[in-house]
């Protein structure tokens, strides 16, 4: 189910992990996972050759509330999860109070930005179970994006950062993770949405319109 959930374009490119993904299915068959099944590969919906930016986080939020597939988006009404919030503040602070209209940010996934999570799915109600399973994998994904196309990548936290080493040929700009633990050890006041744009405009690419 995962494989044939990506986009054609992803499955030419990653034809080599189909194995890697059946198996991945098979060992959390059991569990009870977030984001439902039908929703974990939706980071690849979209053409590879769509993306200009990545945006890297830890693991899909462990309320099944929130948890939409991509990383950091929330499609449900009511409380924004704490690392969310603060992305928001941090939008706001960057780029002014009009960038925020209802903070819904999985429209930036229409826009050319990928939202992954280095694990795809965790078990319900507790994070980061499935960490071995899809660090391979994301790994592997982050390597053949970044060999498509000029590409500018966000990595926020320890896991995200552990990419870096695949993002030699990429323009990386990294900061300590939103969640509330880290977010005043230098995530806000970092900047990240203007450094992209300036960074993307210099690559000769189109910036990103943040607004959400």
């Amino acid at each position: 189910m995962f494989f044939e959930q990506m986009h054609p374009s992803w499955q030419s490119q990653l034809a080599g992990f189909k194995k890697q993904l059946d198996e991945i299915e098979d060992a959390i068959a059991g569990d009870d996972v977030v984001p439902e099944r039908s929703r974990v590969m939706r980071a690849f919906e979209k053409p590879i050759e769509d993306y200009r930016v990545l945006m890297v986080g830890q693991d899909p939020y462990p309320n099944p509330k929130h948890a939409c597939g991509l990383a950091f988006a929330v499609e449900t009404e009511g409380a924004n999860p704490p690392s969310l919030e603060n992305i928001l503040k941090e939008l706001r602070s960057d780029l002014g109070r009009g960038s925020v209209k209802n903070g819904d940010v999985s429209v930036w996934s229409e826009r050319g930005v990928m939202l992954l999570n280095r694990s795809l799915t965790t078990v319900s109600g507790v994070s980061d179970q499935h960490a071995k399973l899809w660090a391979n994998f994301t790994l592997n994904v982050v390597k053949t994006l970044s060999e498509t196309r000029p590409l500018v990548a966000v990595l926020w936290g320890r896991q995200a950062q552990q990419l870096a080493p695949v993002l030699s040929s990429s323009v990386v700009i990294s900061s300590t993770h939103p969640s509330p633990l880290s977010s005043y050890r230098g995530f806000f006041g970092s900047k990240p949405f203007s450094k992209v744009n300036n960074e993307l405009i210099r690559l000769g690419e189109t910036p990103i319109d943040w607004t959400c």
